[in-house]
């Protein structure tokens, strides 16, 4: 048994029962005898045992007296930003604590807050949550912090980036200022530092983090796709290195709605992680994670904190991170405690520029190359065939009997089938993807069809034939991509497709003889091309074939050489010669003068009196109504 020095041997037995043979960087460091009852401001990589670490470092105010007390109000509190790493921080407290006899309760956002305050009355000695739970909990009286000993603040730049700063506050507050308090984070941001300056006192600062072993475990891809070609991409990656557990993180909700479905149609075992998701849902979407029931989880960033996957090998980017502590976060989740990871980033054609500069800001130096391709992943099928177990492995007793009968009934070929058959049955059948250049130059998406085979199908307008779902169909049933097929032209009753010579077999094979589609769509093999179709077929040429327009160059583009504001000839003041002289300012009204030096008037001739008011002469009030009294205003009415 391993005992490891400056660690209690309640946690030393802990860690031995879980196998622990040495301790991380970050572990070691925290236990030092020097910093015992000093604040710690943490940063650490991701996968680097920081939950552990944390345990380890707070035992020496829990365990000052040997075995735990009596439970009744908490003495220790740690903080976690997210549910999921609030929760996976219990389950690792509570087998590290478990031979202490610690008791950890639960205040989780999502979870049964009823049960959580019978629990806190009940007596804990760890309480582990999220900070608008543990806030809710204080407010209402059900969470006592009067006796704790020490705060622990895990992923903290997390919580500042979530908005949680005010909750942090008031939790810390709500505590002792004796208290001890531990703020572990993957980067120190000047929020943090402000956050250790206001709640922690003369805070050791510790850290671990070097560029050279953050990335030392994982490996980085940057697979260049076409555009149309993400998703098929997507499932080649995950085919290609048939991870026993993998992420795929999007962007958005939909997304992860959109990529689930397609994965489960295409046989994998796929679950879900997104906000829109109960905490019910959520925990259980992880449990067939880690149980291996489900190997793909498609999520978005809420699952890039803290959250711990034992064996996640591979990590797949659908959309690109944000930022490049997004594309950090998100690798982190292999390539953990020594274990190798794979974090590939699907890059379309005209991202590429985005994702250099994103993985320039990581400083990360990633492989790139093309998204793997059908044949590559058969050729990979097979090498992993070859070295299954399954078939090194040695017969036993019980199945002695079954091996000679089989060997007697089929011959070697047969039985050879069979196993390769039976591997390849559960496997999803790999994308054809559109070849992609990595020296920046986009190919051409599609093969010319000088050499041709038509087709004929039993289906048109009529029935509201599509090309978008005639196209999958072929595929699907004729064993065809999308380079095959050339054409595809709908008439009344029928459909004309064109699809490559060198297809042809293939398509025939996979149809059968009874030369018929998914639903009994039937197929005529034409000996040549249809009647009509010259035309239709000249105006599929080449965009390099087409001749310009008369006067106009191929692909010309205008000038802006011209600047907006260059002065015009005619304008005063201008560069040119023989400018049009300026027109003169156009006398104003007032600016005249009469014959004795007096304004003009306005109106008639200079001297002439004012026009009388129209309504009647120089002088005299305006008239009443017939029958008013003297003096009465004309807009007055008498009262009644």
């Amino acid at each position: 048994m391993t005992d490891f020095p400056n660690v209690h041997p309640a946690l030393n037995e802990a860690l031995a029962a879980k196998g622990y043979a040495s301790l991380t960087p970050v572990q070691e460091a925290v236990i030092d005898p020097a910093l015992a009852g000093a604040d710690l401001l943490v940063s650490a990589q991701t996968g680097s045992g920081k939950t552990v670490a944390f345990g380890l470092a707070m035992a020496a105010e829990l365990l000052a007296e040997g075995r735990l007390a009596f439970a009744d109000i908490p003495r220790a509190l740690i903080v976690a930003p997210t549910r999921e790493l609030a929760v996976q921080v219990q389950r690792e407290l509570q087998w590290l604590y478990g031979p202490s006899g610690a008791v950890i309760a639960g205040a989780v956002g999502g979870m049964d807050a009823r049960a959580e305050r019978r629990a806190l009355e009940r007596g804990a000695h760890i309480v582990v949550g999220t900070p608008g739970r543990i806030c809710d909990h204080i407010r209402r009286n059900a969470l006592d912090l009067s006796a704790l000993q020490v705060a622990v603040l895990d992923e903290a730049d997390e919580m500042l980036d979530l908005g949680f700063r005010e909750d942090l506050e008031f939790i810390l507050e709500s505590a002792p200022a004796e208290r001890r308090t531990l703020m572990f984070s993957a980067t120190v941001s000047p929020g943090i530092a402000k956050l250790a300056t206001n709640f922690q006192r003369d805070a050791q600062r510790i850290s671990t983090v070097s560029q050279r072993e953050q990335h030392a475990d994982i490996e980085y891809r940057a697979l260049l796709v076409d555009n149309s070609d993400r998703e098929n991409a997507i499932v080649n990656v995950l085919r290609f290195y048939e991870a026993k557990r993998a992420i795929v993180f999007c962007s958005t909700r939909a997304m992860v709605t959109h990529l689930t479905g397609k994965f489960l149609n295409r046989g994998f075992s796929v679950v879900a992680l997104s906000g829109e998701l109960s905490q019910d849902e959520r925990s259980r979407a992880l449990q067939m994670m880690r149980d291996g029931r489900a190997r793909v989880c498609v999520a978005t960033d809420v699952a890039a904190r803290g959250i711990d996957l034992p064996g996640l090998e591979l990590v797949v980017h659908a959309d690109l991170p944000q930022n490049k502590e997004a594309l950090l976060h998100r690798s982190g989740r292999t390539g953990r405690a020594g274990s190798k990871g794979v974090s590939a980033l699907i890059v379309p054609f005209g991202g590429r520029n985005k994702a250099e500069r994103l993985l320039g800001f990581a400083q990360i130096n990633a492989t790139w190359a093309a998204a793997p391709s059908a044949e590559e992943i058969n050729a990979r099928d097979i090498e992993r065939l070859m070295g299954d177990e399954v078939l090194t492995r040695t017969a036993t007793a019980d199945e002695a009997a079954l091996v000679t009968k089989l060997t007697g009934a089929y011959s070697a070929e047969q039985l050879a089938a069979a196993v390769a058959r039976q591997y390849l049955a559960g496997r999803s059948a790999p994308e054809d993807l559109v070849p992609v250049s990595l020296d920046g130059v986009k190919p051409r998406a599609r093969v010319e069809f000088d050499r041709a085979t038509w087709l004929r199908l039993d289906i048109g307008h009529d029935e509201r034939a599509d090309p978008k779902w005639l196209l999958p169909m072929l595929c699907r049933a004729g064993d065809l991509s999308r380079r095959d097929i050339g054409m595809i032209r709908i008439m009344g009753d029928h459909t004309f497709v064109q699809i490559h010579a060198d297809a042809t077999e293939r398509f025939l094979a996979a149809i059968g003889p009874e030369r018929a589609l998914e639903d009994k769509c039937g197929v005529d093999l034409l000996p040549g091309q249809p009647e009509g179709m010259e035309e239709a077929l000249a105006r599929q040429g080449s965009r390099a074939d087409r001749k310009p327009a008369p006067g106009k160059k191929p692909y010309e583009k205008k000038s802006f050489d011209k600047k907006p504001y260059d002065k015009k000839p005619h304008r005063k003041g201008g560069d040119f010669e023989g400018e049009r002289p300026a027109r003169p300012a156009a006398a104003k009204p007032w600016d005249k003068k009469g014959a004795e030096g007096k304004p003009a008037a306005k109106y008639g001739k200079p001297g002439a009196k004012p026009a009388a008011k129209p309504f009647g002469k120089p002088g005299t009030k305006p008239a009443g109504k017939p029958g008013a009294k003297p003096g009465a205003k004309p807009w007055e009415k008498k009262g009644r």
